[in-house]
């Protein structure tokens, strides 16, 4: 028996021939975005604990001081990287199909069946991905500052409120020191394998040997795209770095768990 064109456009909204679990992938990005979604607006909201001797949550980073701002400064950072990962091109994918139910799966009816592209707001803001990406690379470089000063600690000790000592500093790593620098590392490789940033620096070329620096261009295009091959794996581990970076601190900051100098 054989299916029409029609028969395939008219199906119902879960009506497929499948028999694996299909349902299982939507519904478990939709689980593991939306609690993402409601620990980061939580976490940005109660603006506090957020920073611990010489650690600083990425969710506070570049810690913001300012009166003129009602809410919490987090808010004016998180906007950035937000709007990168929401226009990134696999999760628009990703929660497309987990939140819009379209396509919920590849051979399985869905809830509408005219498709209009991403032509129309609010999803043709979905164009300024490449600007977005501007700004989470800039990102990237005020994490590893952040890194770079969870080597600094003081030499007279964190206080018992989470502060640092007055006085000079000294070379030092703890825990939260590894903790963060995995945070960047995949921060990094998710953004530095962005789809836009390859098109960027190869993606207009056709012959990178005619161009002004086309050695240079043509081995960034291959790390490039040696990172996008992963990218998806980059974009949920990122994910969970980041979340799990601001659970460390906030959690050392809060006195629940004590972080451990290595040297």
């Amino acid at each position: 028996m054989t299916t029409s064109v029609r028969d395939l456009q008219e199906r119902s909204f879960g009506a497929t021939l499948r028999r694996d679990a299909w349902w299982i992938a939507p519904a478990l990005t939709a689980l593991v975005l939306g609690s993402f979604g409601v620990y980061a607006t939580w976490a940005a909201w109660v603006n506090r604990y957020y920073e611990w001797g010489p650690y600083l949550s990425p969710f506070y980073s570049p810690l913001i001081q300012t009166t003129w701002w009602p809410l919490s400064p987090a808010f004016l950072i998180l906007i950035f990287p937000g709007a990168f990962r929401a226009t990134c091109y696999y999760y628009r994918k990703a929660y497309y199909r987990a939140f819009f139910l379209d396509p919920v799966a590849c051979a399985v009816g869905e809830p509408r069946h005219r498709y209009k592209g991403e032509t129309k707001f609010p999803f043709i803001v979905q164009n300024l991905h490449r600007y977005a990406m501007y700004a989470a690379v800039v990102f990237i470089f005020i994490l590893s500052y952040d890194v770079l000063l969870a080597t600094r600690w003081p030499v007279g000790g964190v206080l018992a409120d989470g502060t640092m000592a007055a006085g000079p500093r000294e070379f030092g790593v703890g825990v939260g020191t590894l903790v963060m620098l995995i945070n960047v590392i995949l921060l990094a490789c998710y953004t530095f394998g962005c789809h836009s940033l390859r098109h960027l620096i190869g993606g207009n070329v056709d012959c990178f040997s005619c161009v002004r620096g086309g050695r240079a261009r043509f081995e960034t295009w291959r790390g490039v795209s040696a990172l996008n091959r992963h990218h998806m794996l980059f974009a949920w581990c990122s994910l969970f770095s980041v979340a799990l970076t601001d659970v460390y601190i906030r959690l050392c900051a809060m006195g629940v768990i004590h972080d451990v100098r290595l040297f």
